[in-house]
């Protein structure tokens, strides 16, 4: 059995068929799926999406780099309030983190609003789930000033050098969250893992409906083709797909509450 750790099936991509889309995954061996927010204006509804499928489904609460605008404070107290009323309610803060790749207008309020969700992890003793795109230079330096806080989470999406691997690695509670651009036939990702990451230190996604694997890229992603990241790294650890299932399903272990 396999958890997808990272999965937006709240989205309105999955509106006209989400009953389909969870049973292929089950038939699939996804056993488990996480489903990060973004904004406040989408958390009620991925909280309706996540208690239809309750036990399935686990919902995250965070603020997305990319939604935070002029009203990130007015949102982050909102989302606060909700998470100090039932934090048992959610399994992670995420998704979280800092984004400069299309836009740095909000550069200062991406660093605030990204701080601000830390506390709120070291707070309620939660798991981060972070994004970082053109910003790994500025994520490291702010997660250096936490190190000594016990923090633990994922660096999701990761697809970076042997030295961005090991230096994300040095944050002993942290796993890296490994999805579709493994299949992709330029992906350096493979033997960046091969050579520098253990398999007790990653946890496999597919970000749906983004970034689908291999046979399936350009189409929408789903949960249920998390099984050609599994096969895909069945090759890199040199062991079969129930091992990998297993190993990796252990290590997510620590997102689920």
């Amino acid at each position: 059995m396999i958890i997808d750790t990272h999965s937006h099936l709240d989205g309105e991509e999955f509106a006209d068929d989400l009953p389909a889309v969870i049973q292929k995954a089950k038939e699939a061996q996804v056993e488990k799926i996480l489903v990060p927010n973004v904004n406040l204006q989408g958390l009620q509804h991925l909280m309706d999406v996540c208690d239809t499928y309750r036990g399935y489904l686990f919902p995250m609460i965070g603020l997305h780099p990319e939604d935070v605008k002029d009203d990130y404070q007015t949102q982050l107290d909102a989302m606060l309030s909700i998470l100090e009323a039932d934090p048992t309610r959610f399994t992670a803060i995420g998704e979280v983190g800092l984004d400069f790749y299309w836009d740095e207008t909000y550069r200062k309020e991406q660093f605030d609003a990204f701080e601000q969700q830390i506390a709120w992890a070291v707070r309620f003793d939660m798991p981060l789930m972070i994004h970082a795109r053109n910003a790994f230079r500025e994520l490291t330096e702010m997660m250096e000033a936490h190190r000594n806080d016990n923090l633990k989470g994922v660096f999701h999406c990761f697809t970076g050098t042997e030295d961005e691997a090991r230096k994300l690695l040095s944050f002993e509670g942290f796993k890296l969250g490994i999805g579709g651009v493994l299949t992709f036939k330029k992906s350096t990702l493979p033997e960046v893992l091969k050579k520098v990451v253990p398999l007790s230190r990653i946890v496999v996604e597919t970000d749906s409906p983004y970034l689908a694997p291999v046979p399936h890229r350009g189409k929408r992603n789903e949960s249920a083709f998390i099984i050609e990241i599994i096969k895909r790294l069945t090759e890199i650890y040199a062991c079969n797909m129930e091992n990998i299932a297993t190993e990796t399903k252990k290590n997510a272990y620590f997102l689920l509450r």
